[in-house]
């Protein structure tokens, strides 16, 4: 074997295809159970390998040698094997700080705090310290700053996330409100999926500059790589490897009036992309076991749209789908989230006289030029980019996908 990612469990993982992207070497997933993590490194049957959870410490005591920035941190996330000897490394401080650079996100000078107290904490603490933090603090559940007394550090002006909330599947929490810090600069969460965090929604929100972790993974993948063969990756490559994986599994979202084409456009899209295709109308019909002018006329449209919210989470959670959304989807605040952390979200305009209101209750009991003028700001509030359709199915999804490219 040559290389590959030590852990535990590792289940769904974006690492070979990066390695595979930046170097174009052999790159495998090695789950591990803890008691054969040390004849693994005795036979050493590999030329490198990167380790994620919960080995990041003990492989340091496998190794020959550990780098003194690993050493420092306490944790190892590169193991290279030169010649039977296996060096250390920490290559999840190169990633954050590129993280950190990459978002616009100052610690010059900054009180920093970081949520959580394992290795990765330490990593982001010593990031911290090497862009030039004047103060540091860890949070963490137990410690003499904890999630209690968060007051005390009301004056923290950038907060790193480290621990795993809010990451898939367990969607939507978040271990802090930033409510909590008034005078923050910048927000940064280690977790990758969803692509956007509840912590990086909040911020954004806020205005603040954010950004979750999928380019420190990818930085820190490019630094490993550049230790594992002894060949430098250009500056751009790192770019360009997380562009192609974010519109991979960034999902395409379709809102839009009733009628406007959200399911024939989203499905032609789909097919254009090579993606699957999820019409939220049609799995609320087959969760309820009914169609929605039945679910309309049996419960009314306060149960529907408590349907659509449970099923929009659901869908909000998967990635590197085409999802086409009911038109009043919008009209509840709290679907937006969840739409949004993993998607770019379309708005599908189309003239009010071609609408279709068959099978569409709200639109049959409702002026479309009232409705319109209702859900058009919502739309706005909701939308990244703005589309019509006014031609065909096939030029609308062109038009889409040409947006797309250009985000």
């Amino acid at each position: 074997m040559e290389f590959g990612l030590l852990g535990e469990k590792l289940g769904h993982s974006f690492s070979p295809q990066i390695h595979r992207a930046l170097a174009g070497y052999d790159y495998q997933l090695l789950p591990t159970p803890p008691e054969a993590v040390e004849d693994l490194f005795r036979r050493r049957p590999f030329r490198g390998l990167n380790v994620t959870i919960p080995y990041k410490r003990t492989v340091m005591d496998l190794c020959d040698e550990v780098d003194p920035r690993a050493r420092a941190i306490g944790a190892v996330n590169t193991v290279v094997n030169r010649a039977g000897r296996l060096t250390g490394y920490n290559t999840d401080l190169d990633g954050l700080m590129y993280l950190a650079r990459r978002t616009g996100v100052d610690m010059a000078g900054k009180k920093v705090v970081v949520l959580g107290s394992g290795g990765t904490s330490h990593t982001a603490c010593a990031a911290a310290r090497e862009l030039g933090a004047a103060q540091v603090i860890t949070v963490s559940r137990r410690g003499e700053d904890n999630y209690g007394n968060l007051s005390r550090h009301a004056g923290a002006q950038v907060l790193i996330n480290t621990t795993p909330v809010g990451m898939y599947p367990h969607n939507g929490a978040s271990p802090v409100s930033l409510d909590a810090f008034p005078q923050l600069t910048g927000v940064l969460d280690v977790v990758f999926n969803p692509l956007r965090t509840a912590l990086i929604l909040a911020a954004e929100e806020r205005g603040l500059p954010c950004a979750g972790g999928l380019a420190m993974l990818v930085a820190q993948a490019r630094r490993a790589s550049e230790l594992f063969t002894g060949s430098p990756i250009p500056d751009g490559r790192t770019e360009e490897v997380l562009r192609e994986l974010t519109g991979q599994v960034r999902n395409v979202v379709l809102i839009g009036m009733p009628g406007c084409g959200k399911s024939a456009v989203g499905r032609e899209l789909a097919r254009r992309m090579g993606r699957p295709f999820a019409d939220l109308d049609k799995l609320i019909e087959e969760q309820a076991g009914r169609t929605i002018p039945e679910i309309f006329a049996q419960e009314g449209e306060a149960a529907f749209r408590s349907l659509e919210s449970q099923v929009v989470r659901e869908a909000g959670r998967e990635t590197g789908r085409v999802v086409s959304t009911g038109g009043g989807v919008v009209t509840r605040q709290e679907n937006r989230a969840p739409l949004r952390q993993n998607g770019v979200i379309v708005h599908l305009t189309r003239d009010l006289s071609l609408l279709s209101k068959k099978g569409r209750p709200v639109s049959q009991g409702t002026d479309l030029g009232e409705l319109w003028a209702q859900r058009a700001p919502l739309y706005r509030a909701f939308a990244d980019i703005t589309v019509e359709n006014s031609g065909t199915i096939q030029e609308t999804a062109g038009k889409i996908e040409k947006e797309l490219n250009a985000l």
